[in-house]
């Protein structure tokens, strides 16, 4: 890729080899202070002061609690948004060797990490863009948190930059395609009473069972990979009470938008069912059972073809840096921007990890995890390359 050979280009890549230790050190550092979905404004202040320390221009948190930071180019051209999202756990990193353990370490402190590396890196190296670079810690990426940074960042009148690059978690792929996902909240509801001497009305934790082992039985397509889940279930006060409601919270996914329209629609019928066959069990009774479904959390689905620009770029830094990457789908910020049709990827930032989402959630950089920053650099310069 010729724009890896341009001088302060070059440097900057250096920069980001030599200063690896650094980058590194602000990844543990970001990881230690406490960010979960909707309290992210500690780890949201200690960007914004890194940001500023950078040499960033016009730094600020809006309203929503992205923290953006501003690079601006020396003429006319495109803007280009890289941004990393800051949800995590309150623990403290250890380390062993080169492996670093703790939730959060990867998905995505190793994004916001890299967005500071590559900050730092152009700033050292004065590297010069056409266009503006927004560097951005976005809030509310993971879980309950709906992708809300992101979605106000493309809110109806916004300005919108002209290409979006996500950094999430380790490794060397590129996000191509967008997962998306509907979440439901079910609850059936009835008058509760004892098991013993109400016994014969409808039981609200027996129809959260008929609608759970329906919609265990959906047949869904493999391609496009279309998937459900029911993740959390509650209910009950006792062994011997009929619990007044049971709950379930219900996660429905494809990349395909037709595919997911089609399971919702079957999910809401196992619900229906499930209450039909609830009551219908129960017909000499008066008390009746109700449901409630609460759409809880919608990400879209869209995607663009592996021939589009920005996926063709991405793929060539990967190679005049010595490696290969591959494309996929999954369920990233960048859903955003792919489903209103503009051009947007979630790349990997390097290194390798296992167990993201969990307690023992690790990552390690190896001997090369200066290349997920690199990386980075040189499709961002690719996409605004003249200064």
């Amino acid at each position: 890729m010729s724009i890896a050979r341009r001088a302060d280009v070059a440097a900057a890549l250096a920069r980001l080899k030599t200063d690896n230790a650094w980058t590194l050190a602000q990844q543990i550092a970001v990881c230690e202070i406490p960010a979960p979905p909707f309290k992210e404004a500690a780890r949201a202040a200690d960007v914004r002061r890194r940001f500023e320390q950078l040499g960033l221009r016009n730094v600020r948190i809006d309203s929503i609690g992205n923290v953006i930071g501003e690079r601006p180019g020396v003429g006319k051209g495109p803007t280009v948004m890289l941004a990393g999202h800051p949800e995590g756990t309150d623990v403290r990193v250890k380390r062993t060797g080169t492996k670093l353990s703790a939730p959060g370490i990867s998905d995505d402190c190793r994004g916001l990490a890299v967005l500071l590396a590559v900050a730092r890196a152009m700033e050292l190296a004065k590297v010069r863009t056409a266009g503006t670079v927004l560097f951005v810690a976005d809030v509310g990426e993971e879980g309950p948190g709906n992708l809300r940074g992101v979605r106000y960042l493309y809110r109806d009148g916004a300005p919108r930059p002209d290409y979006f690059i996500s950094v999430d978690g380790a490794g060397t792929s590129i996000t191509s395609r967008a997962v998306g996902s509907r979440r439901f909240r079910v609850t059936y509801k009835g008058p509760g009473g004892h098991s013993y001497g109400a016994f014969g009305m409808p039981n609200p934790i027996h129809a959260l069972g008929r609608a759970i082992a329906a919609i265990s039985n959906i047949q869904v397509p493999t391609t496009p990979k279309t998937t459900f889940n029911v993740g959390v279930i509650s209910g009950g006060t006792s062994v011997n009470s009929i619990s007044a409601s049971a709950s379930m919270d219900v996660d429905l996914r494809s990349e395909s938008p037709a595919a997911l329209d089609s399971l919702t629609s079957r999910f809401r019928d196992a619900v229906d069912g499930a209450l039909a066959a609830e009551n219908a069990r129960w017909p000499a009774s008066a008390t009746r059972l109700t449901v409630g479904v609460e759409d809880v959390g919608l990400r879209p689905a869209g995607g663009q073809p592996d021939s589009a620009p920005i996926v063709q770029t991405a793929l060539a830094a990967a190679r005049s840096l010595g490696f290969t990457s591959k494309t996929g789908a999954s369920s990233t910020d960048a859903n955003i921007p792919m489903s209103l049709g503009l051009p947007a990827i979630t790349i990997d930032g390097g290194g390798t990890s296992e167990g993201a989402h969990s307690l023992g959630e690790w990552y390690d950089d190896g001997t090369t995890g200066f290349l997920g920053p690199q990386w980075a650099l040189l499709i961002l310069m690719a996409l605004a390359p003249d200064g």
